[in-house]
């Protein structure tokens, strides 16, 4: 919502200011299909260059971010660490139980019980993997640490390269604006002989391909890129809050240990309240022990 309202306030200031002091839109509209042509096609055709099938792909699926936001919201956290809690309990009570929901985690009860995360391949695979390592002795928590610290660097860098890869088309958008200019100008050299009010128009045009090319790389496409890397690394906080509580599981801390050094290591602004976390553990103690 507010990436559209932001949009709207861009184009409202600027081209609202423009008419207001006095200036005339003929000019920008009437050459704004060519330049765009020449910008945009440039843009998008650079952007093909330098990135895969996939990663168009996956930069083009990112862009929706912009205006959904994070993925994760306050109640998923509180739902992990619930998850998370019953895990524990059965790895800890009954560790030959634990294989079926660790190895078939679409057939858990458990996981059934939390569908938002049983639907994300990350987040399960990360907590079976982990939980996995540690009924084999893999249990160094240094070591599942260290592994834990480079599977996520790995899948972060992954999922920080459509930001990447619109801030690098951003950068480039004044340069282009500045081709599709110089074009303009030599367009208006080859008609020198025309009147003074025709080189003005021609001159006003060329002028648009500067003007589009700046616009669109710190009015639209840069704040995309922002916005996307923003977001990313707000949902990069639910990843790692399963690492807190692994860890500390290690450790060997008592699961409800585990769970608060979870939370305490949650961003503000989706961290569960004590109360309400406590209360949503009370419920589930019965089946969980």
């Amino acid at each position: 919502m507010f990436g559209l309202i932001g949009i709207v306030v861009i184009f409202v200031m600027v081209f609202g200011g423009y008419v207001m002091a006095g200036g005339k839109l003929g000019i920008i509209l009437k050459s704004l299909p060519y330049e765009m042509a020449m910008i945009g096609g440039a843009a998008v055709g650079a952007f093909l260059l330098s990135n895969d099938l996939s990663e168009v792909k996956h930069a083009v699926k990112d862009i929706g971010k912009v205006f959904k936001g994070a993925k994760w919201k306050p109640v998923d956290y509180r739902d992990l660490l619930c998850l998370l809690f019953e895990l524990i309990k059965v790895a800890r009570s009954n560790p030959v139980a634990l294989e079926e929901h660790i190895e078939k985690p679409n057939d858990s009860a458990i996981f059934a019980r939390y569908p938002k995360i049983q639907n994300d391949h990350d987040a399960v695979d990360l907590i079976c993997d982990t939980l996995r390592a540690a009924s084999m002795n893999y249990d160094d928590p240094h070591q599942v640490e260290e592994v834990l610290d480079k599977r996520m660097e790995t899948a972060q860098h992954h999922a920080m390269h459509p930001s990447h890869a619109l801030q690098t088309v951003a950068d480039g958008l004044p340069a282009l604006g500045i081709v599709a200019a110089v074009l303009g100008v030599i367009k208006t050299m080859g008609a020198i002989d025309q009147p003074p009010e025709v080189l003005g128009k021609m001159i006003g045009g060329a002028l648009v391909g500067t003007f589009l090319g700046v616009f669109l790389a710190y009015g639209i496409v840069g704040p995309f890129a922002t916005r996307m890397k923003a977001v990313v690394e707000e949902d990069a906080h639910f990843y790692q809050l399963i690492r807190e509580v692994l860890v500390a599981n290690l450790h060997n801390h008592p699961a409800n240990i585990c769970i608060e050094v979870g939370r305490q290591n949650t961003p503000h602004s989706v961290r569960p309240s004590f109360s309400d976390l406590d209360e949503a553990l009370r419920a589930l103690k019965p089946e969980a022990a």
